[in-house]
């Protein structure tokens, strides 16, 4: 499926668009991890559009260096997607995804529901898309530094739900603790905590994939989409 070119401010950027056989339904913005739209982002849009969602996911290091597509295999790997990863303007890329939302809403045949999902740095940003977005609902992936933008969460005014790996080598158990403390009084945040679970359980043929957690999280993503999305 194409890529297109998303309009905004600061310029023009590509993101991925996977669209539904039935050319109609509801949408869903998919937020990369530090890995850029790479095959993994690509299979969870085409993913999504089996199941009747349109599914866009917009390239978050245009301005940095377009066009990055990484994996978790390499040590040189990791070094490239760590050194974009600190260079992220964290505020403007949530700007790049308000204006992917407002895209997505308008395509035609998008129902104008629009959720929100992202891994790792994915993660956290959809989170803040939670907290300064009108998405309709958000599902955030092991996401890394929620636990220092906690006074945003009275914000949140759309059903949002998190996935977190109690091993998370970038998420801490004491990170963890504050995340589900700072959130326990917000009834629209539901928190799924997986045992044993490292970062990354769900990337497509990852490191740390685990497929009975990664079905796991994934159902309980696809109930939140059907229920609020459809």
């Amino acid at each position: 499926m194409p890529n297109i070119t998303i309009n905004s401010p600061d310029g023009d950027f590509s993101a991925y668009l996977a669209v539904p056989n039935s050319q109609t339904g509801p949408g869903i913005l998919a937020i990369q991890e530090i890995f850029g739209v790479n095959q993994d982002m690509r299979d969870h849009c085409d993913a999504w559009a089996d199941r009747g969602y349109f599914a866009l996911c917009p390239d978050l290091y245009w301005r940095q260096e377009p066009g990055i597509e990484l994996t978790d295999q390499t040590d040189e790997e990791w070094q490239k997607a760590a050194s974009l990863y600190y260079a992220v303007d964290v505020d403007k890329a949530v700007e790049d995804l308000q204006t992917s939302l407002m895209t997505l809403r308008a395509m035609e045949g998008c129902t104008g529901k629009v959720g929100t999902m992202g891994f790792c740095l994915g993660g956290l940003l959809t989170y803040l898309m939670a907290t300064r977005s009108t998405s309709d609902c958000n599902v955030g992936y092991y996401g890394v530094g929620i636990d220092e933008k906690l006074d945003e969460a009275s914000n949140i005014s759309k059903p949002t739900l998190l996935h977190i790996a109690e091993e998370d080598r970038f998420v801490n158990k004491e990170a963890q603790a504050k995340i589900k403390a700072g959130l326990n009084e917000i009834s629209l945040v539901t928190v799924h905590s997986y045992a044993g679970q490292e970062h990354a359980f769900a990337r497509h043929m990852g490191t740390h994939y685990d497929a009975e957690a990664a079905k796991l999280a994934n159902d309980r993503t696809v109930e939140m989409f059907e229920q609020h999305l459809r």
